[in-house]
C-alpha cells in the first residue's frame, strides 16, 4: 500500500513572514494569524546570519557524512538514559520489509545545568562553537515570537514564556539533527509519520530537499524551501496553554530516492515538572467560549501519556 499523496499540494501557501518589515505591529499579528490558522509559518530576514546558518549545517553534515561509526557511536544514547541526548538510529519497514534507516543527534542547548557536552560531536572541531552561537540567536527569536504569541492571547508579554516554559532558568532548548539517508522506493515509506510536537515550540531550519508537509483543511502542504528561512510549528503544550486558540501542527516528513534529507530542530520545551494548564486570563468564568477546554498536567505526565498512547482530557 502506498503512502497515501493524491491531495499534497505544493504551494506558497503556508504563511511566510518577514521580520524585516518595519511595521512590527504587521509581523506580530502575522504570526498571530498563522498559529491559529496553521500552526506553522516560515520566518525570513529574522536576524540569524545566514553565513551561521550556513556552518550550523555544514557541521552537522560533517558528523553524519562523514564521521566514522566509532565517532557516532561515542556519543550514543544510553540505553538507560531518560532524557534522549546523543546519537540516535531508528528504522522504518516499507511494505516489502525493506528497512530504511533514520538517524538523529539530540543535545541540550540551555539551560547550562541542562548541557552534556559528553553528547557534543568532538568533530569537526568548530562544532561547539557553532552551535553555541547559534542557540544565543535562536533563544532571542523563540522568545520574541512567544512575546507576541503572548500579546495575540491579550496577556502580558512575557506570560508564555515565564508560565509556561518557566523563563530564562528553566526553559530547556535541545538541538535535533534528523538525517534522512537516500531511499529507494520513498513512495513506500515516510521518513516521520503523521504526528504533532511534544515540545512546545520548534524552529526548525531544513537542507534544500523537500519533505516536511503539513496537514490543514484535509491535504497535505509541502513546505516550499526558502533558503536560511527558519520553519516555526506550534507543539502541543502551547495549543494546552492557548486553550486551543493555536494550533499544534499535523506534519510527517516524506523521503527522497536519490539524495540525503537533513533538518536541524531546536525543541523549546518546559521542564517535565512545569504544569501545562490554560492561562488563566483566557478561562473567564460564565463566558462558554472560555471555559477550560484541557486539564492542568505536568509535562512530564503529557509526554508520558503522548508516548504510551494513554487519554489525556
Amino acid at each position: 500500500m502506498e503512502v497515501e499523496r493524491d491531495q499534497i499540494v505544493s504551494s506558497p501557501t503556508i504563511p511566510i513572514i518577514d521580520l524585516s518589515n518595519l511595521d512590527k505591529e504587521l509581523v506580530a499579528r502575522a504570526v498571530v494569524n498563522a498559529s491559529q490558522e496553521w500552526g506553522v509559518f516560515q520566518m525570513v530576514n529574522h536576524e540569524i546570519p545566514k553565513e551561521l546558518i550556513q556552518s550550523l549545517k555544514n557541521v552537522g553534515t560533517h558528523f553524519f557524512e562523514l564521521s566514522s561509526e566509532a565517532e557516532k557511536e561515542a556519543v550514543a544514547t544510553p540505553v538507560s538514559s531518560k532524557d534522549i541526548q546523543g546519537y540516535v538510529t531508528t528504522s522504518h519497514k516499507d511494505v516489502e520489509d525493506n528497512v530504511d534507516r533514520v538517524d538523529h543527534l539530540f543535545h541540550n542547548l540551555s539551560p547550562p545545568s541542562w548541557i552534556d557536552y559528553k553528547y557534543w560531536p568532538k568533530y569537526p572541531p568548530e562544532y561547539r562553537q557553532v552551535n553555541e552561537e547559534y542557540a544565543r540567536y535562536v533563544k532571542k527569536l523563540a522568545e520574541k515570537i512567544l512575546g507576541w504569541l503572548s500579546e495575540g492571547l491579550g496577556l502580558d508579554r512575557e506570560a508564555l514564556f515565564n508560565r509556561g516554559f518557566g523563563g530564562g532558568d528553566k526553559a530547556v532548548y535541545t538541538m535535533k539533527i534528523n538525517y534522512y539517508p537516500p531511499c529507494p522506493q520513498p513512495n513506500l515509506v515516510l521518513g516521520l509519520h503523521p504526528h504533532t510536537d511534544i515540545n512546545g515550540l520548534t524552529l526548525l531550519v531544513p537542507n534544500e530537499i523537500p519533505g516536511l508537509q503539513v496537514f490543514k483543511d484535509d491535504q497535505w502542504f509541502e513546505l516550499e524551501y526558502k533558503p536560511s528561512a527558519v520553519v516555526f510549528l506550534i507543539g502541543d503544550p502551547i495549543l494546552r496553554m492557548s486553550n486551543g486558540k493555536y494550533k499544534n501542527v499535523l506534519h510527517r516528513t516524506t523521503l527522497n530516492k536519490e539524495k540525503s534529507r537533513m533538518s536541524w530542530a531546536v525543541l523549546l520545551k518546559p521542564t517535565y515538572d512545569m504544569v501545562i494548564e490554560p492561562l488563566m486570563k483566557l478561562t473567564v468564568r460564565g463566558d462558554d467560549d472560555e471555559a477550560p477546554k484541557f486539564k492542568p498536567i505536568t509535562y512530564g505526565e503529557l509526554v508520558y501519556r503522548r508516548v504510551n498512547n494513554l487519554p489525556l482530557d
